[in-house]
């Protein structure tokens, strides 16, 4: 079974994209922050992570920055309400795989992440 990682400072949010991902099989765990993600890719592997940008304690990109200095390989999407060119550009320079904008179709969350893990 394909593991993914959830973070998203928004508990609805952080639901919405559970139940997308386990509608097509994924087990599927969560983080409110960057911090709390961090130290769940820390004990476990994940085949898939999306997170938000905005966040507390420690934001989507600073999370990435520091999870791609361990790991280069996981996808990592960006689920946010950010449509600002300099942040997507930045998120791309650290690591992310792709960028989808808030509010989304669960379907098409599921498209994306059909594409980027195998």
């Amino acid at each position: 079974m394909k593991r993914a990682l959830a973070v998203d400072d928004s508990a609805t949010m952080r639901n919405l994209v559970k139940m997308a991902l386990e509608s097509v099989g994924f087990q599927v765990d969560t983080a409110e922050n960057g911090q709390v993600a961090l130290d769940l890719t820390r004990k476990n592997s994940y085949d898939l992570i999306i997170t938000d940008i905005n966040m507390p304690v420690m934001n989507g990109l600073e999370f990435l920055r520091e999870f791609r200095a361990v790991n280069r390989t996981t996808p990592v999407l960006v689920l946010t309400t950010e449509t600002e060119t300099a942040k997507k550009e930045e998120a791309k320079r650290l690591g992310a795989t792709g960028w989808i904008v808030k509010p989304f179709k669960p379907e098409d969350l599921v498209k994306v992440v059909k594409r980027v893990v195998r």
